[in-house]
């Protein structure tokens, strides 16, 4: 069964990370590839003393703007796509949510 991937990446970001995961198997709908959908936001995030976030300092609150990428995998990839995800995304610690597809 396939999963979903949603994550938030900075828009300078969004190929290298697209990139990273259609490398690793995300992004196949049936004989389509490199399937994905994204659209703006504004992510927040305050870091901690011990923290080196890539955009802003620690212990000031932060607005950034994000795309929010979404796409699919097969579930027996989960592994892969996300090991993938964290390698290619600039952040220290990426947000993101893997759903079960029905």
């Amino acid at each position: 069964m396939d999963r979903k991937l949603v994550v938030f990446v900075p828009r300078e970001a969004l190929d290298t990370v697209r990139e990273a995961l259609f490398a690793a198997g995300a992004g196949r709908i049936g004989d389509y590839e490199r399937c994905s959908w994204y659209t703006e936001g504004t992510g927040t995030f305050l870091g901690g003393k011990s923290t080196a976030p890539s955009v802003g300092q620690p212990g000031r609150e932060q607005r950034v703007a994000e795309l929010r990428l979404e796409t699919v995998f097969p579930e027996e990839l989960q592994a892969e796509v996300v090991e993938a995800l964290r390698r290619a995304h600039p952040y220290e610690e990426p947000a993101f949510d893997i759903y079960q597809r029905l």
